[in-house]
C-alpha cells in the first residue's frame, strides 16, 4: 500500500480523460503493487526519475537489435480519448502503435513525452484501470491538441521473406512516411511529422527539458465558426487584452501554484517555474487575405499573421473596401455572405513541467481579466490563497494545443 494521501474529489470537468495503460512486460517479475502517481497538464515532470526505468522502457539496450526512434507527431485531440492507450477507447498512442505494427509486422510498445496519468508503474492492468476509475481520472487530456507531442519506440526490422532475418533499421524518412501512410487510412486527425533516430537510453518523456502549450480564445458576439469548432474557446465577450497581460506578469515566475492544480493533481510538490505566460492578439484562423492585404503584404514584405498587442484590432480593419458597404448613417458594415471575424488570442505557457490542468485553471482567470469579472488585486489574491476553490472555472479542453517539447539532441543522436 502507498502511503501517499487518497486525492481528493476533482472539480468539475465535462470532458472525459485519458488513462495511462501501458502493456505491461512478460519479463517483469510480480510486485507487490507500489503507486507513483505523478501528473501535469498533460504530461508529468520532466526530471529524471531517481529509479530506474522498468524493463518496458529498456528492452532496447538488452536487445541490439532494436533501433529507438524519436517521433514527432500532430493530432487533433477532438475525436480521441486521450493521448494514452486504454481498453475499448480511440486513443493517440493506440492508433500510433497500431500504424506501426502494419508497418514493421509485429506489435511495438510507444511512450509519449507527454502523459496525464504517470506511474503505476508496477500495477497490473486491471488494478491501474480500477483505481483511475475510482480516483475519477480516467480520460484526462480528452480534446486536447497538438501541434507537436513526442514519443519513442524500439523498432526491430526483420525481414518478411525470410523469418528471423534481422536487416539493417530504417531510415527515419522511410519511418515518417510508412506510419503516415497507415494513419490517413484511419481517421486522418494524427500525422507524423518528424522521426529521428536516438540511442537505446533516450526516454522522450525524461530528456524533455522544456515544454510549451498555447490556448486560443476567439471573442465577439458572432457565433462560431464550423471550421473552428472544437479547436478554440468561444468567449462571446470583448476581451480586454492589456488587462490580461498585466495579469501574466502576476503569474509568470517561480510560485507555490496550489490554486491552479485540480483537486485530483497527485504531484509532490505545487511548486512550478512558469518561464513564460502572455497574451498575444493575432489574426483569426482560417484566414485568407483579401486583395488589399495581398498588395500590402508584396509591398512591404511583412507577414500579415502577427498583430500587435498594444491595442484592441478592430475586425473592420482586417477586411478590404470592397467587402465593405456603408449602412445609412454613415457607419461601415460587412458586406452581404462576409463573415464577422472574431478577435483571436494566443495564451502561452512555456515551463519545464505543469500541474494537472494548471494551463487551464491559469487561461480561466486570465479570461475573466479580460472581461472584468476579475482585478489584477485578484489575481494577486488567487495566487495567494493557495486552494483551487479561489481560482476562476477552468477553460475547456478544446482551445489547448501542446505547441512543442524540447529536447537537446546534440548528444543522443543515434548513428
Amino acid at each position: 500500500m502507498t502511503n501517499e494521501k487518497k486525492p481528493t474529489a476533482s472539480i468539475s470537468d465535462n470532458s472525459k480523460h485519458s488513462l495511462d495503460q501501458r502493456p505491461e512486460s512478460p519479463q517483469r517479475p510480480p510486485k507487490i503493487p507500489k503507486i507513483s502517481v505523478e501528473e501535469d497538464e498533460d504530461g508529468g515532470d520532466f526530471k529524471q526519475p531517481k529509479e530506474p526505468i522498468l524493463v518496458d522502457d529498456t528492452m532496447s539496450q538488452k536487445n541490439p537489435r532494436l533501433q529507438r526512434y524519436l517521433v514527432a507527431i500532430e493530432y487533433i485531440g477532438t475525436r480521441f480519448a486521450g493521448a494514452q492507450k486504454q481498453p475499448n477507447d480511440r486513443t493517440v498512442v493506440g492508433v500510433l502503435e497500431e500504424a506501426f505494427h502494419k508497418f514493421i509486422g509485429q506489435p511495438v510498445s510507444i511512450f509519449c513525452s507527454s502523459r496525464t496519468w504517470i506511474g503505476l508503474r508496477e500495477v497490473d492492468h486491471e488494478s491501474r484501470h480500477e483505481l483511475a476509475m475510482q480516483c475519477g481520472m480516467c480520460r484526462l487530456d480528452a480534446g486536447v491538441h497538438a501541434l507537436s507531442n513526442v514519443c519513442h519506440v524500439d523498432v526491430e526490422r526483420i525481414s518478411k521473406r525470410r523469418p528471423g532475418e534481422v536487416l539493417p533499421p530504417h531510415e527515419p524518412a522511410v519511418v515518417r512516411r510508412a506510419v503516415n501512410h497507415f494513419l490517413q487510412k484511419n481517421e486522418g486527425d494524427i500525422m507524423v511529422i518528424d522521426v529521428r533516430c536516438v540511442t537505446p537510453d533516450f526516454h522522450a518523456r525524461y530528456k524533455a527539458q522544456e515544454r510549451t502549450y498555447f490556448y486560443r480564445l476567439l471573442s465577439g458576439p458572432e457565433p462560431l465558426s464550423i471550421f473552428e469548432k472544437d479547436r478554440a474557446w468561444h468567449v462571446p465577450e470583448e476581451l480586454d487584452i492589456l488587462a490580461m497581460q498585466r495579469a501574466c506578469r502576476v503569474l509568470v515566475g517561480h510560485h507555490d501554484f496550489s490554486s491552479f492544480r485540480a483537486a485530483s493533481c497527485q504531484a509532490k510538490s505545487p511548486i512550478r517555474t512558469l518561464d513564460e505566460i502572455s497574451v498575444t492578439e493575432v489574426v483569426s484562423t482560417p484566414y485568407f487575405p483579401s486583395l488589399r492585404d495581398r498588395e500590402v503584404s508584396i509591398s512591404t514584405g511583412d507577414s500579415l499573421l502577427a498583430l500587435p498587442t498594444a491595442g484592441k484590432i478592430d475586425p473592420l480593419d482586417l477586411i478590404s473596401e470592397e467587402e465593405k458597404v456603408i449602412s445609412p448613417n454613415g457607419e461601415s458594415n460587412y458586406e452581404f455572405g462576409i463573415r464577422r471575424r472574431h478577435h483571436c488570442y494566443v495564451v502561452t505557457t512555456r515551463a519545464c513541467s505543469f500541474l494537472y490542468h494548471q494551463v487551464r485553471l491559469l487561461v480561466g482567470v486570465l479570461k475573466c481579466v479580460g472581461t472584468g469579472e476579475l482585478t489584477i488585486s485578484d489575481v494577486e489574491r488567487i495566487l495567494n490563497a493557495k486552494s483551487v476553490t479561489a481560482a476562476s472555472p477552468m477553460a475547456p479542453a478544446c482551445g489547448l494545443y501542446l505547441g512543442r517539447v524540447k529536447y537537446d539532441l546534440s548528444s543522443d543522436m543515434s548513428t
